[in-house]
């Protein structure tokens, strides 16, 4: 979400701030560690949205990037879709001063969405579609083997919840993946990021925030419903967000009913058990 974010004058050097910014800075780290997101050698283009999240993940990398044990290049690219009213100076000039090699790529990818979808339906699907491709296009041309996008945590945990309810699969985002024709390496290092994390951080470094109007504007989207259900959930019992994440990562196939990852039919008397019905007994 490329959310407008007002500028909130954090102290840059206060004790707080410097708590956020070393929690944040460990996350990444944790989960580039744990995925191998990031190896000697690599090219990480990091794309750029104008949002809150892909700010503070190439501010992040960046910082992290100077005490990595391996050698890697980070390389800024914005997809300015040719939005009404885009303020296409902004990124440019961000990037320029904070001394940052960057692509800008244009392609009016607006028009096509805007033709295609009729007035009032969701337009995200389409328009992630478009974007998808010439972020691969482009990371090809400028020699990057990985991929960085901006999902975190609550992303990852909205995305379950999403497949569960309108698509019948218990499928979130990975951390990690192979595109479909094997080019690239698509990457998600703030996966273990809090969103309010990264929203306090953003505000203390007074990011150039940019809206995003295409999707932005449009009501009762799905995801919007789902984010909203749970922020009522975290708002009731204070942690719910964390402990489903920490459930994405510890899933036990021998309890649910894909028969693809678990083989009932052939569980036989005095076979191994993982955990069988001892795992009833466990408190919750």
């Amino acid at each position: 979400m490329n959310d407008i974010i007002q500028p909130v004058h954090f102290e840059h050097h206060s004790t707080n701030f410097n708590r956020l910014k070393g929690r944040l800075e460990h996350m990444v780290g944790k989960a580039i560690a744990d995925f191998n997101m990031i190896e000697e050698g690599d090219v990480v283009m990091v794309c750029l949205s104008g949002g809150k999240d892909s700010y503070t993940l190439l501010d992040i990398l960046r910082t992290l990037q100077k005490r990595a044990p391996v050698d890697f290049k980070l390389i800024a690219m914005n997809l300015d879709q040719k939005q009404p009213g885009f303020p296409a100076d902004v990124l440019p000039n961000y990037l320029k001063s904070i001394g940052v090699d960057f692509h800008i790529e244009t392609q009016d990818t607006y028009s096509i969405v805007k033709e295609k979808i009729p007035e009032g339906k969701t337009t995200c699907s389409l328009c992630s579609r478009l974007r998808r491709g010439i972020i691969y296009k482009v990371a090809g041309e400028l020699g990057a083997n990985k991929i960085a996008l901006g999902h975190h945590r609550d992303d990852m945990v909205e995305t379950l919840f999403l497949n569960m309810f309108f698509g019948g699969k218990l499928k979130a985002m990975p951390p990690k993946l192979v595109t479909d024709k094997g080019d690239h390496i698509v990457i998600r290092p703030l996966a273990y990021c809090a969103e309010k994390d990264i929203a306090r951080y953003a505000r203390g470094m007074e990011f150039p925030i940019i809206p995003c109007n295409l999707c932005g504007s449009q009501e009762n989207l799905q995801r919007q419903n789902i984010k909203q259900m749970l922020h009522e959930w975290e708002r009731q019992y204070p942690g719910r967000s964390q402990t489903i994440f920490t459930a994405m990562q510890n899933v036990k196939p021998s309890h649910l009913l894909d028969t693809s990852l678990f083989d009932f039919r052939n569980i036989q008397l005095g076979a191994a058990v993982d955990e069988g019905d001892v795992a009833f007994d466990q408190e919750i």
